[in-house]
């Protein structure tokens, strides 16, 4: 602004000379001088346009700046919230599946003959037995319909087998094809009924059998009472 100020002053002692002077040189010097001041004005509205324009610019990157920080704030509280989610459906999943091991390895069962007042047996040949009335089946790893016991996990088993009988009498308990234990019993010399029991602890795999198997030419009795067969799970390993 000094220059400016200048720049007036310089025109004003030139326009308070006297007459005599050279007429043509003020001619000279007065365009150019208001040429000047017309482009210094444009300029200085250029100028005062581009700081308006600057500052409204401004304003706008702090007002945006000021939104994408709400905007990153809200996206960390919905990530916090999506963690938080993410945790709680693992902690539900993992005691979905504490539940459903609970479930499995709440293994007992017992099944009795299940042919009412009659004897099963003789046959020529070792057959497995079907266990048909089924008292108690918690797990459902008996089958009545096959008299076989599959393990659904891997543990310490105990199984019993009981039988009753008027003539020979030979119950087997087998697992995986493996004779494990037995009772028997022959013919009493005088006319009578026997009984005869056993039972085992078994390791066992998830997916081993276990079935008991009646003897070739023995029989035993089928009520819903009398011959059974049984067994639990004592604890998972």
């Amino acid at each position: 602004m000094s220059a400016l100020w200048f720049i007036f002053l310089f025109c004003g002692l030139s326009l308070s000379q006297s007459d005599s002077e050279n007429a043509t040189g003020t001619q000279l010097c007065h365009p150019a001088i208001y040429n000047f001041l017309k482009e210094f004005g444009v300029m200085t509205e250029k100028v005062r346009s581009m700081e308006a324009r600057l500052k409204d610019s401004e304003t706008k990157l702090k007002e945006t700046t000021t939104r994408l920080e709400y905007s990153e704030t809200r996206l960390k509280e919905s990530e916090t919230r999506l963690n938080d989610t993410v945790t709680r459906l693992k902690d539900s999943e993992k005691q979905i599946l504490v539940l459903q091991y609970k479930e499995r390895t709440k293994v007992i069962f017992s099944a009795a003959g299940g042919r009412g007042d009659i004897s099963i047996g003789p046959f020529n040949t070792e057959t497995t037995l079907a266990f048909k009335r089924v008292i108690t089946n918690i797990g459902d790893a008996y089958n009545k319909y096959t008299g076989v016991f599959i393990a659904p996990v891997a543990g310490i088993y105990y199984f019993s087998i009981f039988y009753h009988s008027g003539r020979n009498g030979a119950l087997k308990l087998y697992m995986n094809n493996h004779l494990i234990a037995m009772t028997h019993h022959d013919q009493p010399e005088k006319h009578g009924s026997k009984n005869g029991g056993n039972a085992v602890f078994l390791q066992m795999q998830t997916g081993d059998q276990v079935y008991v198997c009646l003897g070739p030419n023995s029989q035993v009795w089928g009520s819903n009472y009398h011959t059974t067969f049984s067994g639990y799970l004592v604890t998972p390993i």
